[in-house]
């Protein structure tokens, strides 16, 4: 009877000659000891698909702690705009400040969220993408321009320059960014809808008045449509702001957007509902 290896004796033979181990164990075998160790590399090790493009959402503990309300909010958007149909919906960007972000309220209760809810209601198939930026100015917006056409947008509703004016500066320049705005955004056939705004007269009778005529003159300038103010039926209301006295509540958005429906309604029943 012969006697059998001892353990110790066995791993010795292994480390010794790998080689004869593989042929030992076979093909078969070989093949599924390099499956698990794959299944390691992608699974449980948790390899950054990021880096390979595979798309996945996989995240390691550490980064989604460092992720901002703002960007979950963002990929939120992401997984939505993949939802919808394979021709997706046109656009209309509300490109603004803190009054479009709707600075204080949720982000469906801001101005483009209700606008979006009602459009569709009525059978408009329109996507409304809040483009506003809290202390946005007209500079800023000059800057954003750019990125603001990468959506392609049908329609922008343009509404900056209270930032400008509550910073004192000179309106001659705010009109020129504005006017730079408007251009730009007609050069690739986009339809501009200009936001008017007011100001409180403690920044001067002058000031006031020239910067809440800059709006109309830049819209007849540039023939396209005006919102004559953006606030209308909302401003120095306390029951529709918040306790600053500036932004609206979702109520005072709600009235809003009917100040803008005002003016969009006309332009999407010239292409007609598209149910």
């Amino acid at each position: 009877m012969k006697n059998s290896p001892q353990p110790n004796g066995n791993r010795e033979q292994i480390s010794e000659r790998p080689g004869a181990f593989f042929k030992n164990a076979g093909w078969t075998h070989l093949l599924c000891i390099l499956s698990v160790l794959v299944w390691l590399c992608l699974g449980v090790l948790g390899c950054d698909s990021t880096e390979t493009g595979s798309g996945s959402s996989f995240k390691s503990p550490g980064a989604q702690s460092e992720i901002g309300l703002e960007d979950r909010e963002a990929d939120q958007d992401s997984v939505e705009t993949r939802s919808d149909p394979v021709e997706p919906f046109p656009k209309i960007v509300a490109f603004g400040d803190s009054l479009t972000a709707g600075l204080g309220v949720s982000r469906d209760q801001s101005y483009p969220g209700q606008l979006e809810k009602k459009i569709q209601a009525l059978g408009y198939q329109y996507q409304v993408i809040n483009a506003g930026v809290s202390g946005e100015t007209t500079a800023g917006g000059v800057r954003r321009t750019e990125w603001i056409l990468k959506s392609q947008p049908d329609f922008v509703i343009l509404e900056l320059g209270a930032n400008d004016a509550l910073r004192g500066q000179p309106l001659q320049q705010s009109y020129s960014n504005l006017e730079t705005i408007i251009t730009r955004l007609q050069e690739e056939g986009v339809d501009v809808i200009l936001a008017g705004m007011k100001i409180p007269l403690n920044y001067g009778e002058a000031y006031t008045r020239e910067f809440e005529k800059m709006f109309p003159r830049l819209a007849a300038q540039l023939q396209i449509p005006l919102i004559p103010f953006f606030l209308k039926g909302v401003a120095a209301q306390r029951e529709l702001n918040q306790g600053d006295g500036i932004h609206p509540t979702a109520e005072g958005y709600a009235i809003v957007v009917e100040n803008v429906w005002e003016i969009l309604k006309p332009l999407l029943e010239s292409r007609g509902p598209q149910t």
